[in-house]
This record gives structure tokens, sequence and C-alpha cells, in this order.
């Protein structure tokens, strides 16, 4: 059997179109694919590319819920590979965005997408292998 990879993440959120800006033009995500919904009334859903043959899909919620506490099961958050030297620059194009960050570590940056889903800017430490 061959090695699991990632083919998609898919996402709930309230509004599209302002989802579509956050990660189109803030993060500089390209749409891959666009789903209509069921009325041919607007779209459902957008594919977002994120290279190696994967995707990240937001799909329109159709209801509001509670976020999960920290503490509480379900995911977590997301992360994206960035490299190393490209971190300030995001930390910059983040602040410019109006975009806050509420936790670094020496190898993440975190924040929040307008809905409120943790995301996370990630670089491998020197020491780690990179293949």
């Amino acid at each position: 059997m061959a090695s699991l990879q990632m083919h998609h993440l898919a996402i709930k959120v309230r509004d599209l179109a302002r989802a579509e800006h956050f990660y189109c033009q803030v993060l500089g995500l390209l749409v891959q694919r666009r789903w209509p919904d069921e009325n041919g009334q607007g779209d459902r859903s957008l594919w977002l590319d994120l290279g190696a043959h994967s995707f990240l899909a937001l799909e329109r919620a159709t209801r509001d819920r509670e976020h999960l506490a920290e503490e509480e099961p379900g995911l977590h958050m997301f992360a994206l590979r960035i490299e190393r030297g490209e971190r300030q620059a995001w930390i910059e194009r983040l602040s410019r965005a109006g975009v806050p960050l509420y936790r670094q570590t020496d190898f993440t940056i975190y924040f929040h997408d307008p809905d409120g889903n943790r995301i996370g800017l990630s670089h491998w430490p020197d020491s780690y292998p990179q293949n």
C-alpha cells in the first residue's frame, strides 16, 4: 500500500466571499475550483490550491455553532508550510492586513481566519531533516 498523503482539508465558513478574500488576498492561495450551490444562486464551496495535489476546501456553513475551546477534542488547527527566512515577511503581511497573531513559537506563527479557525504558518527547525 502507498503511504498516505494529504488530499484535502475542508472547513466550514459563515461567509464564503469573506473567507475567499482572506485566504486568497491575505494568504495568497489560488482558487482551483468553484462548486455552485444546488439552486445555482452562488458558490457552496471553493477549492484552494495547496500544491502537491492537495487543496483546502472552504464550505459554506448553513448554520452557526460555537467554536471549540482550546482543550476540547476536534480540529485544533491546521498549519501551512513556510520557509524559515519568510517568517518576518509573513508577520508583517498579516499585520498590514489587520490579522492579529495570537501566539508564536520558535517554528510557528498562529492566527485565526475570519471565522475563528486556527491557522499556523510553520517552518522546520534547523536540525530537522527536510525530506
